[in-house]
């Protein structure tokens, strides 16, 4: 595609290709359009020729199967007809009728031969003892020759006729499954067709003394189609590679031929297409086209076998193998394209170099412009041409060197204002670098203290809300020991609810201290164990069932993680309760369900995946989950401290979270925590959450 754009390209914007084009496109069209027809009716004429040869060629052997047919009669008409053949009838001399009988079986090559009465009933024969004598077949041609008619032609002989004349062991033939053929039941053709010819012998008076019945069997008579096949594709006949065949069929099986179907051996029993059975046995016609043939593609020509009583028995086919001659046709259609091509290759050749000898000077002409627009120094040289493109080159030469002048002294007037210029823009630069260096500094310097006043804002509620939490803290702490100091073993049956109230006021100072190490990070540190996050998750959600306690939730738990994780944990329980409980709070009224699910991370830890089916998060909102202050809930609700908490409770243990969520269909929240966390400095910290503002900002 883009060589074809490339040569478009090329004769759209260049003369010599568009007059080449205008030179060429006629015989470019006109040409391959005379090739191809030329090629059409090559084709069409040779295997018309073909066609007409085969053709032929299937009268020849029409002709020659019935001048055989006619011999065989004659044969019989010449004996009949000798003296010494009549005087031994008359004489009744069965010996010497018989001893002539047989010499003409033998010279003629007869499968049989018999004299018989008009009744049919052999005579002259030696009959095994106590064996009647035997009639012959009765046929239509039989009746006639018995009024005086003589005759010679077709007739299909069954397997019990066969056997009466002891040829059935002849004529067995299995029948070879053939590609295309009509699908048949039969497995063997066990008929015979034979070539019968009736003479009767009359005596003066026009009565028929007797009858001479003989005939050929030609089943298998591979002589019989052999000299046909000799007569019609004689020496020269075909071109070297071909092969003619001559096929007789009975129906549609081959009962004598010499198309091989494999060498050596000739295809007997197999059977000829549907195609053509239906064209020439069913309906009457003469069949002339290429047809494939056993095994091969042959020029063919079949027609219907008449029998003597005017029914279609069987199929004469002449053919030759079309191989040969489709590969001469082929190799002359190569030798027409080969010149095809040499003429046009000729004819191209001519048109170029004539189109160069007329454009070069312009070509040059063009290169010249490309060049001096591209800021080159080029000339188009000495044009020997006298004629007007010649002159217009020369000229053109002339013309360019007058604007080289006139460049020169432009060139120097701009030297002298770029150095003007020069000055001026770099005077201009280093106000700019100056300027650029004192909106970073007041930047960063803005930026440091916005965050500065939120942490400020931050310690001191964080240090009033600890003062005011731990003083009424430390009271019921101090009432719990007078409690249990008086009530001694009575608190048995609710130890256990006693135990989760001092934990729980334990966990309320915790999570005080935690609202001042968010502030103060460098101040508090928690005391880190290795720690089941499996059974800090167990053990929150005791701590969570009670929020939303009015609407039913399914919590789905998939811990999977089994690697411990060094942190403190109240402080990893503190952050489960905040993300937790925001995805309850998040929950719809009917059908709510939070997934929870821990797995090992590549070796190094764990995470922690909070899943619900909530309302969800914008981008806007994601963006600002981790800000202090900010909260998404209705106003009274929430002070927008917890994620904000808990991302730096999880990034002090060098760990992170992360937020996947789409509005309607849930948020994700995902905790990864280290087994060996780096401890993150409050200064690198800082560092990092200003280099995140600036970038928000810029």
């Amino acid at each position: 595609m883009f060589i074809v754009s490339k040569i478009i390209n090329k004769i759209r914007h260049t003369i010599r290709y568009k007059l080449l084009v205008l030179v060429l496109f006629p015989i470019l069209i006109v040409m391959p359009i005379a090739l191809i027809l030329a090629i059409y009716w090559g084709a069409s004429f040779s295997y018309e020729q073909l066609y007409i040869k085969v053709n032929t060629d299937l009268s020849v052997s029409h002709d020659v199967f019935e001048r055989i047919k006619r011999d065989y009669l004659n044969a019989l008409g010449t004996t009949a007809e000798s003296f010494i053949f009549r005087t031994e009838l008359s004489r009744k001399n069965a010996s010497l009728i018989q001893h002539q009988i047989d010499t003409l079986k033998q010279e003629n090559s007869f499968s049989y031969i018999h004299l018989t009465d008009k009744s049919g009933q052999r005579i002259f024969e030696k009959a095994p003892v106590n064996i009647p004598k035997r009639k012959i077949r009765a046929s239509s041609a039989f009746q006639a020759a018995t009024k005086g008619i003589k005759s010679s032609g077709i007739e299909i002989f069954s397997a019990s006729d066969l056997a009466q004349e002891n040829l059935d062991k002849f004529v067995e033939l299995p029948l070879i499954d053939t590609v295309r053929a009509r699908p048949s039941d039969r497995i063997i053709e066990d008929r015979g067709m034979m070539i019968r010819a009736l003479y009767p012998i009359v005596d003066v008076d026009g009565k028929v003394l007797a009858i001479l019945d003989a005939g050929v069997l030609l089943n298998e008579n591979f002589t019989f189609v052999d000299v046909i096949r000799d007569l019609v594709y004689g020496p020269g006949s075909l071109i070297e590679g071909s092969i003619g065949t001559v096929t007789v069929f009975l129906d549609d099986v081959r009962i004598t031929t010499n198309v091989p179907i494999r060498p050596g051996e000739r295809a007997l029993g197999t059977r000829v297409s549907n195609e053509v059975r239906t064209n020439v046995l069913d309906e009457g016609q003469t069949w002339i086209d290429r047809a494939f043939v056993v095994n091969d593609w042959y020029i063919s020509s079949y027609e219907p076998i008449i029998d003597v009583d005017g029914k279609r028995v069987g199929m004469l086919y002449a053919g030759y193998l079309e191989a040969p001659f489709r590969q001469a046709l082929i190799n002359a259609l190569i030798v027409l394209v080969l010149l095809f091509f040499l003429l046009m290759g000729l004819t191209g050749l001519v048109a170029v170099l004539g189109a160069k000898s007329i454009f070069k000077p312009i070509e040059l002409m063009s290169s010249v412009v490309h060049a001096t627009r591209k800021g080159e120094e080029q000339r188009i040289g000495k044009i020997f041409s006298k004629d007007e493109i010649g002159s217009l080159a020369n000229e053109f030469d002339v013309m360019l060197d007058l604007l080289a002048e006139r460049k020169l002294l432009l060139q120097d007037w701009a030297d002298e204002l770029e150095i003007k210029v020069e000055e001026r823009t770099s005077e201009l630069k280093t106000k700019n670098v100056e300027l650029t260096n004192t909106i970073r500094v007041l930047r960063k310097t803005r930026q440091q203290l916005v965050i500065a006043e939120k942490l400020a804002a931050l310690g001191e509620l964080t240090a009033g809300v600890a003062h005011e939490i731990n003083n009424p803290t430390a009271v019921m702490l101090g009432n719990l020991d007078v409690i249990i100091e008086e009530m001694g073993n009575s608190l048995s049956p609710v130890q256990d609810e006693i135990d989760l109230v001092v934990k729980q006021i334990y966990r309320i100072k915790d999570i005080t201290n935690n609202l001042l190490q968010y502030a103060k990070p460098d101040t508090y540190a928690g005391y880190m164990t290795k720690t089941d996050a499996n059974s800090v998750i167990e053990e929150t959600l005791k701590l969570v069932h009670h929020l939303r306690s009015n609407i039913k939730y399914e919590v789905k738990l998939i811990l999977q993680a089994t690697l411990l994780i060094n942190i403190n944990q109240q402080e990893l329980q503190q952050v489960l309760v905040n993300l937790i409980g925001n995805a309850i709070q998040a929950l719809p009224e009917i059908g709510g369900e939070i997934s929870i699910q821990t797995l090992d991370y590549i070796n190094k830890g764990i995470k922690i995946i909070i899943k619900d089916n909530g309302h969800g998060m914008d981008e806007n909102s994601i963006s600002k989950a981790f800000n202090p202050f900010y909260t998404t809930k209705e106003q009274g609700k929430g002070t927008g401290l917890g994620l904000s908490i808990s991302y730096g409770l999880v990034r002090r243990y060098g760990g992170n979270i992360e937020i996947k969520s789409n509005l309607k269909s849930g948020t994700e929240f995902i905790v990864t925590l280290l087994c060996e966390p780096v401890m993150i400095e409050d200064e690198k910290m800082i560092l990092e959450q200003l280099e995140e503002i600036e970038t928000r900002v810029v």
